[in-house]
C-alpha cells in the first residue's frame, strides 16, 4: 500500500470558500470537504482557517501537504504553492465526477461558463457571460432575499411554480426593476424565481449551442444542486432542438478545490520528477 500524498485545494469564490483534502497517490480520492460562507469577514482570514482547521482535524501539518492549490479569488490564500484558473479547475473537478464528461457548465456567482473539454479534462473551448448579466447566481441571491428567501429555499420555491413570469433577462438591473413591478402586481414568489431559473436557463442552452457542446453536460457551481435550475434547464432543452443529457454530483459545488488539489498533486509530482532527473 503506498504512502498517501496529501493535496488541498481551496476555492475562494465572492460569498463562499470550498476547501477539499485530497489523497493523490494511486487513483486520488477526495478525505474532507469544507464550505465557509464569507458573509462580512476578511476573505484571507477565513481561508488560512479553514485550512488550518482540516490540518487539524486530521491531526496533520501544514508541511504534510504536498500541495496546496488554490482557484478562484486565489491572491486572497495566504499558505498556497500554485495558483489555477478556475476553468482548468472546473473542468478537472467535473472530469473527476464523471470521466465521460466532454462539456461543463459553471454556474457561479458573477457569470455561467459553459466549458468544453477534452478526454484528459483539458479546456478545449469555452463560451460565458459578462459579469453585469441577470444570468448569475449572486443575481439570484439578491432577488431571493428582496423576496424573503434565502439562497438554499429558492429551488423548492421554484418547484411550486404553475404560471412562471420571465423577467427582461438583458441586464442585472433592468431584470431588478422588473421583479420590483412583479411584486407590485402580485405576482406569486414562485412564479417569479421559476421566471428567473427559465431566464438563466435560456442563457445556458445559448452558450451550449455557440460553443458546439458535446453531451453529456456537466453542471458544477453554486446553482448545480439547485433543483428549479436544473428543471429549468430540462423544461428549456425540451422546448430548443438541443438533445443534452444533464448531470450534476452531490458534491458539484467542490468542483473547483477538487480541480485545483488534483492539478496540484499532478504539478507536485511533474517537479518532483524533474527534481530527482537533475539530481
Amino acid at each position: 500500500m503506498s504512502k498517501k500524498v496529501f493535496t488541498m485545494g481551496i476555492d475562494v469564490g465572492s460569498n463562499f470558500i470550498k476547501l477539499v483534502l485530497m489523497d493523490y497517490s494511486d487513483n486520488p480520492q477526495l478525505i474532507d470537504k469544507h464550505t465557509e460562507k464569507i458573509r462580512k469577514r476578511n476573505p484571507t482570514q477565513v481561508a488560512d482557517e479553514m485550512v488550518q482547521i482540516m490540518l487539524d482535524k486530521h491531526n496533520l501539518k501544514y508541511e504534510d501537504i504536498a500541495y496546496l492549490a488554490s482557484t478562484g479569488e486565489g491572491d486572497l490564500v495566504k499558505r498556497k504553492r500554485g495558483h489555477f484558473y478556475g476553468m482548468t479547475t472546473h473542468a478537472r473537478g467535473a472530469n473527476y465526477f464523471f470521466q465521460e464528461a466532454r462539456t461543463v457548465v459553471d454556474l457561479g456567482a458573477l457569470y455561467v461558463r459553459c466549458i468544453r473539454i477534452n478526454e484528459g479534462a483539458r479546456v478545449e473551448d469555452y463560451k460565458m457571460t459578462g459579469q453585469c448579466a441577470s444570468g448569475s447566481g449572486q443575481f439570484l441571491e439578491n432577488i431571493s432575499r428582496y423576496l424573503g428567501l434565502s439562497i438554499e429555499e429558492v429551488g423548492e420555491v421554484s418547484l411550486q411554480s404553475s404560471n412562471p413570469e420571465i423577467s427582461s433577462g438583458i441586464c442585472a438591473v433592468l431584470a431588478e426593476t422588473d421583479v420590483i413591478n412583479m411584486v407590485s402586481r402580485g405576482i406569486r414568489t414562485p412564479d417569479i424565481i421559476k421566471g428567473i431559473h427559465l431566464s438563466i436557463a435560456s442563457r445556458v442552452i445559448k452558450l451550449l449551442g455557440s460553443l458546439k457542446a458535446e453531451s453529456p453536460i456537466i453542471l458544477t457551481g453554486g446553482m448545480a444542486l439547485n433543483k428549479g435550475m436544473i428543471q429549468a434547464i430540462d423544461e428549456t432543452l425540451k422546448e430548443s432542438s438541443k438533445r443534452f443529457t444533464i448531470l450534476a454530483h452531490p458534491d458539484s459545488i467542490y468542483a473547483g478545490a477538487i480541480g485545483a488539489a488534483l492539478w496540484g498533486g499532478f504539478r507536485d509530482l511533474k517537479l518532483k520528477e524533474k527534481k530527482a532527473v537533475l539530481a
